[in-house]
């Protein structure tokens, strides 16, 4: 059984829907990428940082790099825990979050990811610096790599 690799993470609980289902008859590899977003913008939310404060800042982050450690696959219907944490920020323009995928049924981790997000204008999308409210806000998720 897996247990998290770093302490409190943000979790977001999801079944498998059979449309993330490809030929191999799992979830194919894109659907952890949506899945990545979608913990990650969960997370935002719950922070208080979400699309409308995006919008009102002028500033968002976008995926600069993403690496996906592929471990087992999921099927259909089956129960995943999506974790996250910010790992890093430089409280300037970066920010990088760690993810753990964890089947519920048996604890088992079918993927681990890493994704480097940098701070860009919405209504340019180049890159700009964080602002205050982002660096506080973000600032209280900051969990410490071991």
């Amino acid at each position: 059984m897996s247990e998290w690799d770093l302490p409190d993470p943000y979790v977001l609980a999801m079944n498998v829907d059979a449309a993330f289902i490809d030929r191999m008859g799992h979830a194919n590899n894109a659907a952890y990428v949506r899945w990545l977003e979608k913990v990650a913008w969960a997370h935002t939310d719950a922070l208080g940082l979400g699309w409308d404060a995006y919008q009102r800042l002028n500033r968002a982050f976008v995926a600069r790099h993403t690496e996906i450690e592929y471990l087992a696959p999921a099927f259909v219907d089956e129960r995943l825990l999506l974790g996250t944490w910010i790992v890093e920020n430089d409280q300037r323009i970066s920010m990088t979050r760690r993810y753990q995928i964890i089947r519920e049924q048996d604890g088992l981790t079918l993927a681990r990811a890493r994704t480097r997000w940098v701070c860009v204008a919405v209504d340019s999308g180049k890159p700009r610096r964080m602002p205050p409210e982002f660096i506080s806000g973000y600032a209280v998720a900051l969990t410490k790599e071991s």
